[in-house]
């Protein structure tokens, strides 16, 4: 599992971590009862406070993403990945929507559009 922690980013360290682990649960990289690194050794990994981790850890259990089982570890707990992709789903077309809108305002073409998301997954 590689995490990559941007220090100029003006996002929490631990957010950081909580949303990419997140992604790699709702992508399947990590499945059902996949064991995640100890709090101890992704800290050290990382070159980050053991709290920092913790507090990511304990985001992503509160959200129902993994758990803990007392001195095995964390594990990705089973969770509907159908219906977070439906979530997700749900916030990319709202995204889509505002910036229907704001390409009206500038006088867009979807073309416009298309062509500017190519530019961006090209970076």
């Amino acid at each position: 599992m590689n995490i990559f922690i941007d220090n100029r980013s003006g996002t929490p360290i631990y957010d950081q971590i909580y949303k990419q682990i997140k992604n790699l649960i709702i992508s399947s990289e990590l499945r059902e009862n996949d064991p995640l690194p100890s709090i101890r050794s992704l800290a050290k990994d990382l070159r980050i406070s053991v709290i920092t981790t913790k507090r990511a850890y304990d985001e992503l259990e509160k959200e129902g993403f993994i758990y803990t089982v007392q001195a095995k570890g964390c594990f990705v707990a089973p969770k509907n990945t159908e219906m977070l992709r439906e979530q997700n789903l749900k916030k990319i077309e709202e995204y889509i929507m505002q910036i229907k809108q704001l390409a009206a305002s500038c006088r867009l073409s979807t073309d416009d559009i298309i062509e500017m998301i190519k530019y961006l997954n090209e970076e």
